[in-house]
């Protein structure tokens, strides 16, 4: 079962509603954030398959298409933004739950008895007559160490955190959750190093990061609804 409770931020109307089902019904996706580029990810898509019809405009769906279009760990990568996804592949018969590459926005799962649950907050989850409410000593443990709790863990014992710029696998077949990384802020870093060591001058570096925050910013002034800034 999939369940989702939608905060409308781009398109407005139903043709953004979720669960959503892709244009050829083999997935099926509730999702929690917003993807800042995906109009170019939709530009993409569009090239690979010129005269695509598009319901709507919301980022779900450009999400769902590139998915399709695209494959899942292609586009995840492409994607520029917060986000946390459940995602049903109809044909394959997998579960794949996805965070976005920092962990801005939370995604908890785990077997609790025969259920497996999954969502976006802890009190959604404990709604399920199935969860199961036992505090986790080493969870309590870390968090009085470190005043929070990191991945994998939470404050119960039978539901772990995604780990920021991952994906989990699980099946029927496969009950025990696979999780892999399609994101690593070490090898981020690596990668930038020959950057780094170039003999840019020093207002070149500042002409540089201006440009670089006109686009993330501007990117993310996309919205159907009043914005508000906050420092």
């Amino acid at each position: 079962g999939l369940s989702h409770r939608r905060l409308s931020i781009i398109d407005l109307t139903s043709a953004g509603s979720q669960p959503m089902k892709s244009s050829c019904g083999r997935y099926v996706m509730v999702y929690n954030g917003e993807i800042y580029n995906h109009l170019s990810i939709r530009n993409e898509i569009n090239l690979e398959c010129p005269g695509k019809d598009w319901k709507g405009h919301s980022d779900t769906e450009t999400l769902l298409e590139g998915f399709r279009h695209l494959g899942i760990e292609q586009t995840i990568k492409k994607a520029k933004g917060m986000f946390a996804f459940a995602l049903w592949d109809k044909k394959t018969l997998n579960l794949i739950l996805g965070r976005d590459k920092l962990g801005e926005k939370p995604l908890y799962y785990g077997w609790n008895g025969d259920s497996f649950l999954f969502g976006s907050e802890l009190k959604a989850l404990k709604k399920h007559p199935s969860f199961i409410q036992e505090i986790s000593r080493k969870s309590l443990s870390l968090f009085l160490r470190y005043s929070y709790i990191p991945y994998p863990y939470s404050i119960y014992s039978k539901t772990s955190k995604l780990k920021p710029g991952a994906l989990l696998y699980i099946s029927l077949e496969q009950p025990k959750p696979k999780v892999v990384d399609y994101w690593s802020v070490s090898e981020t870093i690596k990668e930038s190093l020959p950057l780094r060591k170039s003999e840019m001058k020093e207002g070149e570096v500042v002409d540089k990061l201006d440009s670089i925050l006109n686009e993330v910013i501007s990117e993310q002034m996309m919205s159907d609804v009043p914005l508000g800034a906050f420092l």
